[in-house]
């Protein structure tokens, strides 16, 4: 979103920069760990773990079941709480303000992040700081959730308020205590949810029945907002949380007249603006502080100064139970993705991407034929025990019910394929 790297893995490179840190504990939904794997996989991330949610129940919930994960063998570390969708420009503060922060955390308290608001945005909450507690550390008065525009100026206009970053830090030990007196119920279902979770491979299954009996609630609300002991480090690190295509447009590169422009675009007589497209052709004209976002399935046209209300459209989308809320048509796979480009009952057209050195699983359908047709790269085809290369330009069929597989010969060049699947009835015809 922000350059060629993920979010993620911005997020994931930034704790090696830490001193001590341990291997990155990653928590996301069971429907995410392929894409999570497969950016691990990608740049050689052995070291991390996943603990996977049966059910999004909000960060109070998945910041339990780490805690708890992390303590079962004794150990009771120091919990750095981030959230995966960060831009952080000034790393070197940065890392003062964690090294700051933990000898606090060794000591007791509760840590959360705060960021000198630069405005008054109304997309974060806010936190009021208290005495000062040492050099860069404040005690926290009180969180408020996100305001209105005239609520904000205020908030600003003081000179006492924070935007409330998302970023915790304590020891897991402290923050389970916390939850224990202040939101029971979410420390017991979590707790079910972890002692009957099932390991598979480098990741750990939480139990679905278990963790859906844990209130939906968020660590702010659960244990901040009531502990004696929460203290705010301010940082001044050119941070943004990327909740708005508006901030897109703060954090991209401006032109003459101020546009971000990001794909195959062109512009006339247009100011302040984010253009941005995956695909094809976006031509825009006589237009000022606007958003232009085109994907596959979509567009969104919106002022930038209501960027935030994104989320009517998303909300009217999920009561009509559209797909566009849930997928574009491309899935995330541990060997790549794949994008389903057309289909009906009698036949699916899907473009594989296979990654350098990634398989597909093995396979046999029943009922239905397999085309493959290599658009670029080279496919080591292998059909029951026989094995084939396949060039670009090159197809390959595979009759039903016959067992297939195809791997990437490239360690360094992604392998894109065609799939074409026809259904057959019992005599063979479509």
């Amino acid at each position: 979103m922000v350059d060629e790297r993920t979010l993620f893995l911005t997020t994931i490179q930034r704790t090696d920069a830490l001193p001590a840190a341990g291997p990155p504990l990653i928590v996301c939904n069971e429907g995410q760990r392929a894409g999570v794997q497969r950016e691990l996989d990608k740049f050689r991330r052995t070291d991390a773990s996943l603990l996977l949610e049966p059910a999004g129940r909000n960060t109070a919930p998945a910041t339990a079941a780490a805690a708890l994960l992390l303590t079962a063998d004794g150990t009771d570390p120091i919990m750095f709480v981030m959230p995966a969708d960060h831009v952080i420009r000034n790393e070197d503060a940065f890392g003062e303000a964690v090294s700051l922060a933990s000898g606090f955390a060794d000591n007791g308290y509760l840590l959360t992040f705060g960021i000198d608001p630069t405005g008054p945005e109304t997309g974060y909450g806010y936190i009021r700081f208290g005495d000062r507690l040492a050099e860069g550390v404040r005690s926290v008065k009180e969180f408020r959730e996100k305001p209105d525009a005239a609520t904000a100026e205020e908030y600003v206009a003081s000179g006492r308020y924070l935007w409330n970053s998302g970023m915790f830090m304590f020891r897991a030990s402290r923050f389970l205590t916390e939850l224990e007196a202040h939101a029971p119920a979410v420390l017991a279902a979590t707790r079910r949810a972890v002692v009957n979770a099932k390991p598979d491979g480098n990741a750990t299954r939480l139990d679905g029945e278990a963790f859906a009996t844990a209130p939906s609630i968020s660590v702010d609300y659960a244990v901040m907002e009531h502990t004696a002991s929460a203290a705010v480090v301010p940082i001044h690190t050119g941070w943004s949380d990327v909740g708005s295509w508006n901030a897109l447009w703060e954090l991209g590169h401006h032109d003459e007249l101020g546009n971000v422009t990001v794909g195959d675009v062109e512009l006339v007589d247009v100011h302040n603006s984010y253009v941005r497209t995956d695909g094809r052709l976006v031509a825009a004209i006589g237009l000022d502080n606007v958003v232009v976002v085109d994907s596959r399935d979509a567009t969104l046209v919106v002022r930038r100064d209501r960027s935030q209300g994104v989320k009517t459209i998303v909300d009217r989308l999920t009561a009509d139970d559209r797909t566009e809320v849930v997928t574009d048509g491309t899935e995330d796979r541990r060997w790549g993705s794949f994008t389903t480009l057309a289909g009906d009952d009698a036949s699916q057209v899907i473009h594989l991407r296979v990654d350098p050195g990634a398989s597909l699983p093995r396979r046999a359908l029943d009922g239905r034929s397999v085309h493959w047709i290599v658009t670029r790269g080279t496919a080591r085809l292998q059909v029951d025990d026989n094995e084939s290369v396949l060039e670009a330009g090159e197809s390959a069929t595979i009759s039903p019910g016959v067992e297939h597989a195809a791997a990437n010969s490239s360690e360094t060049e992604t392998l894109d394929m065609i799939e074409i699947e026809v259904t057959l009835d019992k005599e063979g015809d479509r």
